[in-house]
């Protein structure tokens, strides 16, 4: 007999969480509940170099392109289509506006529904390696968007970047919040830091960051805590009923009572993760 996790991601889909997995080879849809991994099959063939939703959209960098893909509802299938950016390597969703950021430093944002990208005034930004709300993660440190133009923000050699809540900044030197100015969090290099994106302005409930095969998780009061590794490295981790991540060899975590319960998804050179 199937659990009520299984009926939810085999069967009618009901209240189950849909997950999209970029790749080297593409694009992976992966139907969650719970812990319980259900259905996934590759969506989109492409060299996938990040991802972003919004509420009624997914977004994916590529080497040819900026591709989105509109959704009314669960049950829509993705089609995606180009949108005239040029090759891509981050994408990220502030609202309902997209960004976007080009080999050669060049930023822009377009709303999902717009036809047209509008480049954000000053000069280009070196190696841009993320993007998540009005964040930019940059070699050359943190930018924050504002006023149509990109604002230097601190720090240096920057991965990843979280705006939810309270900003977080994975650096090759330490993961570090934005209070009265950065402060460091922990030592040491990170690769990845997410954070729920429905948290409340300068409010953590659920975070997360990656030192490799380590994971952190925030826990209140008690600071952030080391959670049980991965055995793998972990590229990404998004939130959905439960905490996910994806490993960059293609596995798919989901955190359960016991510690993450992995699922091979059948693709390799993992770049990102993102939870409709």
């Amino acid at each position: 007999m199937h659990s009520i996790e299984e009926k939810r991601v085999y069967g009618d889909r009901e209240g189950a969480t849909t997950a999209y997995v970029a790749s080297a080879i593409g694009v992976v849809r992966v139907r969650v509940a719970g812990d319980t991994v259900g259905e996934f099959g590759l969506c989109e063939r492409c060299t996938a170099r990040d991802i972003a939703t919004t509420d009624d959209a997914v977004a994916i960098a590529t080497d040819e392109d900026v591709r989105v893909a509109r959704l009314e509802d669960e049950e829509d299938e993705e089609s995606f289509a180009e949108t005239g950016f040029g090759p891509a390597v981050a994408v990220g969703a502030d609202g309902d506006e997209l960004l976007a950021a080009a080999p050669d430093g060049r930023v822009a944002r377009r709303p999902v529904g717009a036809t047209e990208w509008t480049d954000l005034e000053g000069e280009a930004v070196a190696a841009v390696r993320a993007i998540d709300g009005d964040l930019v993660g940059t070699e050359s440190g943190v930018y924050r968007v504002r006023d149509g133009g990109l604002d230097h923000a601190g720090l240096t050699d920057v991965r990843d970047v979280s705006a939810a809540g309270v900003p977080l900044a994975a650096t090759a030197e330490g993961l570090y919040e934005l209070g009265n100015g950065w402060m460091a969090i922990r030592e040491g290099p990170f690769d990845a830091v997410s954070a729920a994106p429905r948290a409340e302005p300068r409010t953590l409930t659920r975070a997360h960051a990656v030192a490799g095969e380590e994971i952190y998780g925030y826990a209140g009061d008690d600071g952030w805590v080391e959670l049980p590794d991965a055995s793998e490295p972990v590229v990404d981790v998004g939130y959905g009923e439960t905490v996910y991540a994806v490993t960059e060899a293609g596995t798919f975590l989901a955190a359960a009572e016991d510690g993450w319960r992995p699922h091979p998804i059948g693709v390799r050179e993992v770049t990102g993760l993102a939870i409709r």
